[in-house]
């Protein structure tokens, strides 16, 4: 039987990179619900991402949008690629 996991902030950087990406432009409400984490953290989380350059905080309507950059989007597929490479020497 597997066990499971916790994510690492690795893991949840890429998901809420990703989330971003499928929906194209996205609220904090609609990240969070996304990536399966409470609005609090999401929120965090985003604001290191915006502050490395991963996301971009966009205003439309006087609401924040995040939208995600092409440097975050670089960093989910080095992950991807990343996480094969270590599950293909067993160390995941």
């Amino acid at each position: 039987m597997p066990t499971e996991q916790r994510r690492t902030r690795y893991d949840i950087y890429a998901d809420v990179i990703e989330v971003i990406a499928k929906k194209g432009l996205c609220s904090l409400t609609r990240i969070s619900y996304g990536a399966n984490m409470p609005v609090d953290r999401a929120k965090t989380v985003l604001k290191f991402l915006v502050s490395r350059g991963f996301v971009r905080e966009i205003t439309v309507n006087d609401s924040r949008k995040y939208r995600a950059t092409k440097w975050g989007l670089e960093y989910v597929e080095t992950f991807k690629r990343m996480r094969k490479f270590l599950a293909a020497l067993g160390n995941e």
